[in-house]
């Protein structure tokens, strides 16, 4: 890695803004930056046609990812042919079924202008023939003659009755036959009054003239279904000269698309069996409709164009931030018509799905889950390859009714789930479904390494943002700043940070001061100032924490010497903002068998990685100086006014500091805390939150003085991840604090004690005078009186127990 020097940085800053400035092309706001490994995925996963190779981004929230694979994704999409529209329309057998029609791109609106003309015009033409004096009197010629027929044959039917004794006469139940006498209704006393050869002679007639009524009626009606059917092909031959030529100019328009030309084909059918919705008026034998409904029913030739990419240059780019199985898949709507819920198939409405058909669709993973039914559809769609429509109460058993079932559109979709480590590994152990679908992993980093070519991006990443928000430029200076900043996020010399949201914060609110101080650009200063402002918001706790250090309530001492006393750092994290906060261990030892005993531990307030630190200690205490001797001591071990759960083991160094301290009875320096974990073999080992812990431990060193002796114990392979504050920066440079390393358990007492740690001698032992040979010879002091004190008494010993006892006894 190319160590990079401020001035380095500065003018690389300086040179990547100017560049910017003089160019018109400015780079994508945060593109994806230092992500080769997300971008191999990304380039891999979209060059691949089979299906299941959708992608995950995984990666934590904050570094830009939605922002930066929308952008990746649109870029490409350009390159791509521009996906179809796609229509439905009435399937004429099956209303309930609708079907869909794929178009080249802007046809879909283009047919549904066209269906609406040519059914205006069809309305116009129609109405006008129907009204015309020629149809009119054809029309009624037809009329004419069914009416002299029945006419006739009726009044010739009549006569007959008459002579044979009968009226033929008109009744709501029907024709009926009546005797008359003289052209006169006889009534019924006066047929009782007939003799009964009259009254059977009068019988064999009426039957003989109900059954030739009855060939009479048959012959009417015969007759005028013959004059209907007549009239009913001379209505289509009307329409069908009408319409035939207005569908044949559609049919040549769209005669490479055969879907088209056969659903035109079922229109000009179904518009000759259905001519009464095109007359002007209602005929004689319909009820009149009721305003609306004539509109209502010419639905059925209406064109639903659901997807309309008129406008879309490549392929489409859908970003769903709220995939529920309504937005996702499509609905079907309703609307009330006479106190009743109707729908039709141009009430279908489209989903992102449907938005996406041809190109790229990108949901967040969290908000799919939130909705159980959107990802199982979305599974089922996938693997299905079409889009398939259901009603989500029918789905979930709330309600079973017949509506609308949408034939399902083909699918063709790049599918981006967008979330975190975590969930993706959930669903590739627990969904089986998932392993098959979504088979490339595209895994973003927090952060990248901190090299030219990565800080000439990102200064062009701070350009386009100023550039594109409007905000004032900023200069070398305030670019180095945010460079800074974003190696403090990464916590490491070597680093970026990726959290591009928190950095475009940054960057708003330094313009904010800016221009508050009518500055023409954003300087260093202005930089500073926004990280101060945000930490002054934020850190109301740490505040607190410092006063109640510094007026003794918290018992932390920052002077002086202790023996088995010293100043731990543990970093609280408050969301937003995280600080280090120093805590006070301290360490008793007497003789036992317990070995260490952490107090936490035993209070239940020690976590499990913090009680495998604790133990930890025991092995490098037995390792390093009880080999040939039983390790006899009880040594209690506590973080002092801790009332909290404490875990982890960053604080392990300092509590073997500590026991060592008191072991060898040498006092700690109290000005110096100490941070950092341990193995059993006394390596000091990298911890996390360094820069927060040395703050936390300089804010109170300066509340309650600095002297010049104080200072903060890290292990050395946490040096390159030091980025601290440039208040700590100056101070160190001053020698008014300090920053000291150890890479082993002895680099640090030796620090801490200003004694010679002392190396092992081949026998075993340790130098003389040193912290080593103390601790040792302290532990064979306690194994030798442990030793003595469990052993049984000697005669010589048990006779003077007995001469001492006697006289005592009077």
């Amino acid at each position: 890695m190319q160590e990079l020097s401020a001035e380095s940085i500065r003018n690389v800053c300086d040179k990547a803004c100017l560049e910017f400035e003089t160019t018109a092309e400015l780079p994508p706001l945060q593109s994806i930056i230092g992500q080769k490994r997300a971008i191999q995925a990304l380039e891999f996963g979209l060059g691949i046609e089979e299906r299941g190779f959708n992608i995950y981004a995984a990666g934590p929230s904050g570094t830009g990812k939605t922002t930066a694979i929308t952008a990746f994704m649109e870029k490409r999409a350009k390159t791509k042919e521009t996906a179809p529209d796609w229509c439905y329309v009435n399937n004429f057998k099956d209303p309930n079924r609708p079907r869909g029609l794929q178009l080249p791109p802007g046809k879909g609106k283009d047919l549904q202008r066209d269906m609406r003309t040519l059914i205006e015009q069809a309305k116009r033409d129609l109405t006008r023939a129907f009204e015309s004096a020629e149809y009119e009197q054809q029309r009624e010629e037809l009329i004419q003659v069914f009416r002299r027929e029945r006419d006739n044959s009726f009044n010739s039917f009549s006569e007959r009755t008459r002579n044979q004794g009968f009226l033929l006469q008109a009744t709501p139940m029907g024709l009926v036959l009546i005797p008359h006498q003289a052209d006169k209704p006889m009534s019924d006393e006066e047929v009782a009054s007939l003799s009964a050869e009259d009254r059977n002679r009068m019988g064999r007639a009426r039957e003989q003239l109900e059954t030739d009524l009855k060939h009479v009626i048959n012959r009417v009606r015969n007759t005028e279904r013959e004059v209907n059917e007549r009239v009913r092909h001379m209505d289509q031959e009307v329409v069908q000269y009408a319409m035939g030529t207005l569908v044949q100019e559609l049919k040549e328009k769209y005669d490479a698309l055969s879907d088209v030309a056969l659903y035109l084909e079922e229109v000009e059918r179904d518009v000759v069996e259905n001519i009464d919705l095109f007359r002007g008026k209602p005929q004689e034998s319909q009820p009149p409709s009721p305003p609306g409904d004539r509109d209502r029913t010419l639905r059925r030739y209406e064109v639903n164009v659901l997807i309309d990419n008129s406008e879309l240059k490549g392929a489409p780019v859908i970003l769903d931030s709220n995939p529920t199985p309504n937005n996702l898949f499509g609905l079907v709507e309703k609307e009330a018509h006479f106190g009743a819920l109707q729908t039709d198939f141009t009430m279908i409405r489209a989903g992102s799905l449907h938005q996406a058909n041809g190109g790229f669709l990108i949901l967040r993973i969290e908000e799919l889950l939130r909705n159980p039914l959107s990802w199982e559809g979305l599974k089922r769609c996938l693997k299905e390859r079409k889009i398939i429509m259901e009603d989500v109460a029918e789905r979930m058993g709330f309600i079973s009714t017949k509506g609308l079932i949408p034939e399902p559109i083909p699918l063709k979709v790049k599918t981006i789930l967008l979330g975190n480590s975590m969930l993706y590994h959930m669903l590739y152990l627990n969904d089986p479904d998932f392993l098959e679908l979504f088979k490339v992993k595209a895994d973003f980093d927090s952060q990248m390494e901190r090299t030219l070519e990565n800080l000439k991006d990102y200064a062009g990443f701070v350009c386009t943002l100023c550039h594109k928000e409007h905000l004032l430029q900023m200069d070398r200076e305030g670019v180095s700043k945010i460079v800074e900043h974003s190696s403090r996020l990464a916590e490491d010399q070597t680093k970026l940070s990726t959290r591009f949201a928190e950095i475009s914060d940054i960057i708003r609110e330094a313009n904010y001061w800016a221009t508050k101080d009518e500055a023409t650009c954003i300087g260093g200063e202005h930089v500073t100032r926004a990280i101060d402002e945000k930490v002054y918001r934020s850190d109301l706790i740490r505040e607190r924490i410092t006063e109640m250090i510094r007026r003794g309530v918290f018992a932390i001492d920052t002077e002086g010497e202790a023996v088995g006393q010293i100043n731990a750092l543990a970093v609280i994290g408050l969301g937003d903002f995280s600080f280090g906060r120093p805590g006070r261990i301290t360490v008793s030892v007497s003789p036992g068998r317990e070995g260490l005993v952490d107090i936490e531990r035993e209070a239940r307030l020690g976590g499990r990685l913090h009680t495998k630190g604790v133990m930890i200690l025991g092995g490098y205490v037995a390792e390093r100086y009880a080999r040939d001797i039983p390790l006899s001591l009880s040594a209690r071990l506590t973080f002092e006014q801790s009332y909290d759960d404490i875990e982890g083991d960053s604080a392990s160094s300092a509590e073997l500091y500590a026991l060592l301290s008191r072991l060898a009875d040498l006092p700690i320096r109290q000005g110096i805390a100490v941070t950092g974990s341990v193995n059993q073999m006394g390596d000091v080992q990298a911890i996390g939150g360094v820069n927060q812990k040395v703050e936390g431990f300089f804010h109170i060193c300066q509340a309650k003085g600095l002297n010049g002796q104080q200072g903060v114990m890290i292990p050395a392979t946490n040096v390159q991840n030091l980025m601290l504050r440039e208040e700590v920066v100056e101070a160190v440079r001053q020698g008014l604090f300090h920053i000291y390393t150890a890479a082993t358990v002895d680099e640090g007492i030796e620090v801490l004690t200003g004694v010679k740690a002392g190396a092992q001698q081949p026998d075993g032992s340790f130098e003389e005078g040193s912290v080593n040979q103390r601790v040792q010879q302290r532990l064979r002091s306690l194994a030798r009186g442990l030793r003595d004190f469990m052993r049984s008494p000697s005669e010589e010993e048990r006779s003077d127990y007995r001469e001492e006892k006697q006289e005592r006894e009077p």
